[in-house]
């Protein structure tokens, strides 16, 4: 083998013999499997592969990788749509292995290791009658989410999930483990809130929980997508009253063959309203009852649920090894030329996975002030995901261009900031993810890794 600095795979097997973890080169068994990625059409190849068993091993790699001048790539839960976890000739650190999660029921925190997904932090977390706000497909993982922000169901009530980040340990540039909360490297924990993985790799989040379910009050609305103008138009005014407990989103998409939707409505077009309630039972029946009223809707399923039920319940529509590609903006209010653009485009979707996904935010979220963390988009009420999912390569043209087509028709309603998890290209849109606060990213950047070896991300270049 050689690759960028190496020139013997002597040199990688004697790296390979000083880790716990397993180093996978091009040809190994294994290795297809872990470089690859959720969205399809990322299909890179790394030079080496480092499975990481513990800490000591990141600090190896993070090392080896340096001495060697190998870019550095850092694979969690491998959900990134820009597939920025895996990339050509890099070393990829891929910590999937590191799945451990210890919940202290009396403290109310979890300490998490970087490869455990949703659905693994909520299976330990509601044991306790616990959670902590995460995304919303269970198949993510922890780090890619909180690094980026993070929002779900549970962040009206109790903020993005960098709001509820207590601390972190994270391996620097130079293969050192520093502790990272607002007391200790205050200005790296600042970062690591909304400014993905720029500053380092994290080997531990601690994150405060609180108290949700296990049941909870939620399900979907399904309506014909004919009425989506006029049920948007009732939908935004409940919203702008609806308490910091009722988190209400609405998809428009071709019916999922699920159970409690009519045959007849399967693969026709509907927009689905998906309610949920942070509280207790009879609150959420008089929170969400005035958006069942909404219309009539061909389906409601709206009831209590597992909380980690509904947490799953929206993994099927997006599945692993789909070609997918992303356009997203936030919102202040939803206007009436945005509701005819909704439906506009709601009529060209390109494919029966395609969605056009809008979320409620605001609430607990706003209250924390802009420069508080890393992220920014404080002001945001609803942010808008152009979900495009597809399976034919010849059609990436066609499903990209209607994606961009959209976006660009909703940017004069947008506040001009971009969640940075959604955002899909490899370069770009850094400074509408981070806004105001790419200034002070900058200069903990210049902290904390001048050379930008942690540059395979949505980049904050340093200026030193």
């Amino acid at each position: 083998m050689t690759t960028t600095g190496v020139s013997a795979d002597a040199t990688v097997d004697e790296f390979a013999d000083t880790l716990r973890g397993t180093v996978l080169q091009p040809g190994e068994d294994g290795y297809d499997e872990a470089r690859t990625v959720w969205n399809a059409t990322v299909d890179e190849r790394p030079a080496l592969v480092v499975r990481c068993a513990g800490t000591a091993d990141v600090i190896a790699a993070v090392r080896f990788a340096t001495e060697h001048d190998y870019p550095i790539s850092v694979k969690g839960g491998g959900h990134n749509i820009a597939g920025r976890g895996v990339a050509d000739d890099a070393l990829t650190i891929d910590l999937s292995p590191m799945d451990a999660v210890r919940v202290d029921p009396a403290a109310r925190t979890a300490r998490v290791e970087p490869g455990v997904l949703l659905n693994e932090l909520d299976h330990e977390t509601q044991a306790f009658g616990l959670a902590t706000p995460v995304g919303f497909n269970s198949t993510t993982g922890v780090a890619g989410l909180t690094l980026g922000g993070g929002f779900g169901w549970l962040s009206r009530r109790h903020g993005m999930t960098v709001d509820n980040l207590v601390s972190a340990d994270v391996v620097t540039e130079d293969g050192d483990l520093v502790h990272a909360s607002e007391t200790e490297n205050e200005d790296l924990f600042w970062g690591l809130r909304g400014g993905g993985g720029n500053f380092g790799v994290v080997t531990s989040f601690e994150f405060a929980l609180h108290e949700v379910g296990p049941t909870v009050l939620s399900g979907p609305i399904v309506h014909p997508f004919e009425d989506t103008a006029a049920v948007l138009s009732e939908y935004r005014d409940l919203a702008a009253d609806a308490p910091d407990e009722a988190a209400v989103w609405f998809v428009i998409r071709h019916a999922p063959p699920l159970p409690f939707i009519p045959e007849e409505w399967h693969g026709r077009k509907v927009l689905i309203l998906a309610a949920f309630y942070a509280g207790g039972m009879e609150e959420g029946e008089r929170a969400l009852r005035p958006f069942r009223d909404i219309g009539d809707p061909i389906a409601d399923a709206v009831g209590p649920h597992p909380y980690a039920g509904w947490q799953q319940a929206l993994d099927g529509l997006a599945p692993a090894g789909k070609r997918n590609y992303w356009k997203s903006h936030n919102f202040v209010e939803l206007t009436d030329g945005m509701i005819d653009n909704f439906v506009e485009y709601g009529e060209t979707i390109p494919s029966e996975g395609t969605e056009i996904a809008c979320a409620q935010l605001g609430g607990a979220i706003n209250d924390v002030p802009v420069d508080a963390t890393a992220y920014p988009h404080r002001d945001a009420e609803f942010t808008m995901n152009l979900h495009t999912q597809w399976e034919d390569p010849e059609r990436d043209e066609e499903c990209i261009a209607w994606a961009r087509e959209m976006h660009e028709t909703m940017t004069p309603h947008a506040t001009g900031g971009v969640y940075a998890n959604f955002v899909p290209e490899e370069v770009g849109d850094s400074q509408a993810a981070y806004r105001e606060n790419y200034d002070r990213l900058v200069e903990v950047k210049n902290a904390w890794d001048p050379e930008n070896v942690f540059r395979l991300n949505h980049n904050v270049e340093p200026t030193v």
